[in-house]
């Protein structure tokens, strides 16, 4: 072999690895991502942060009062969370109590343990109650909350024989500790004032509020007590077929009105760091001959990996109220966290979102703490909702004899 055909050989190994390298690039594209555009808006404060407590539906309830107080033309008022927690804590354990241990006590709750409170008691501005007396930079309520149960679980067994009229007293001042009493008059505006005549001032009347949910094991249009562990208070929800429990959040927010959810987020395709929340499903319909052929040849691990990637929109399950059903039934759709919907928006295939504040800080993920669950999503994992009574559609009003 002489040189010249060393050369074309050379030369064409380095055209041959230059153009392997070159395919390699080109099979690298980008992922297409989610692309979404807002359909509708509502009006709400920013996102702020639970941190280490489990104390979403205070945050939650929370942020949905204060958009309701932007609508109502209050202003952008940032209240305080811990307020309300204080105060639910008391009621909380003071149920524990009557029902001699054999209830839920925890940092658990739901979206009306807010309304309860503030029907009461009222709101105050966060500026006036931090509810943080134990020196640390963040909210964290397990060692509070632990041993205040401990507390009631002794009281409880009544080792006196005889149940002390201080008990409740005493474990106020462990809640005092650690969050402060909560303050029964404060300054605004150069005033004194109580939190019931803020709340007044401010033009909101937690009447106006109820609760919703989409069972078939309790007659619908009727108010059922809705088994989930954090329903502690054992408060009744309005039953609603789930096509127009989705009608009553899509008039919501349509007109206005931003929605209290409760529901599921323990699911894979729930990814708060991508963003959204979806229930993609294999459309083998759909798929090419060779896509098909490499499907089938998947393991079950390998399918779920693929559906779970988070790259483009997915195909999504069909939801029907059996399949909501079944997944109550059997506790793959359980009430995990409440988080406040505060829009829509479409995908760039047309697929509708509910865009949710969440309540895990502004930097907890690329869209300032929000996501967007898809409608398949929400139709399953939806628990329950909290509205205005004026959200609601006409007729369905008058079905529910609102």
């Amino acid at each position: 072999m002489n040189f010249k055909q060393l050369s074309v050989i050379a030369l064409s190994l380095t055209l041959c690895v230059q153009g392997q390298a070159f395919a390699k690039k080109k099979k690298a594209t980008k992922p297409e991502g989610f692309k979404f555009t807002k359909v509708v808006d509502v009006p709400t404060t920013e996102v702020r942060n639970q941190e280490s407590t489990g104390t979403c539906w205070a945050f939650a309830g929370t942020s949905f009062i204060e958009a309701e107080l932007i609508r109502l033309g209050a202003g952008n008022i940032d209240l305080s969370e811990m307020f309300t927690v204080r105060h639910a804590y008391s009621q909380k354990a003071l149920r524990y109590f009557r029902l001699h241990g054999k209830g839920n006590f925890s940092e658990g709750g739901q979206a009306h343990d807010v309304l309860n409170v503030v029907k009461e008691f009222g709101f105050i501005p966060e500026s006036a109650y931090s509810g943080n007396e134990y020196q640390s930079d963040f909210h964290i309520h397990r060692e509070m909350v632990k041993s205040t149960k401990a507390m009631l679980d002794q009281i409880v067994k009544n080792p006196n024989k005889k149940i002390t009229p201080v008990w409740q007293s005493s474990v106020n001042g462990v809640f005092n500790t650690y969050m402060g009493a909560a303050p029964e008059k404060f300054e605004s505006n150069g005033q004194t004032i109580s939190p019931v005549e803020y709340m007044n001032k401010a033009g909101f009347n937690p009447e106006d509020y109820i609760e919703l949910t989409s069972y078939s094991h309790h007659p619908y249009y009727k108010e059922f007590n809705l088994e989930i562990p954090d329903n502690w208070s054992h408060d009744l929800y309005y039953n609603l077929p789930i096509d127009e429990l989705m009608e009553v959040m899509d008039n919501a927010l349509m007109n206005g009105y931003s929605v209290c959810w409760d529901g599921d987020v323990s699911e894979k395709g729930f990814s708060h760091r991508n963003g959204v929340a979806i229930l993609p499903t294999a459309d083998t319909k759909d798929m090419s001959q060779s896509d098909f052929e490499r499907w089938e040849a998947m393991s079950s691990k390998e399918k779920q990996a693929s559906l779970y990637t988070f790259d483009k929109p997915k195909t999504e399950l069909k939801v029907d109220q059996a399949l909501r059903q079944v997944t109550f039934n059997n506790y793959k759709t359980t009430d995990d966290h409440l988080m406040h919907l505060t829009g829509i928006v479409k995908d760039q295939k047309g697929t509708r979102y509910y865009k949710t504040k969440n309540s895990w800080s502004k930097t907890s993920n690329k869209m300032g703490g929000y996501l967007n669950m898809s409608e398949a999503y929400v139709r399953l994992k939806t628990v329950a909702i909290m509205v205005h009574k004026d959200a609601i559609p006409a007729a369905l009003k008058t079905k529910l004899g609102l």
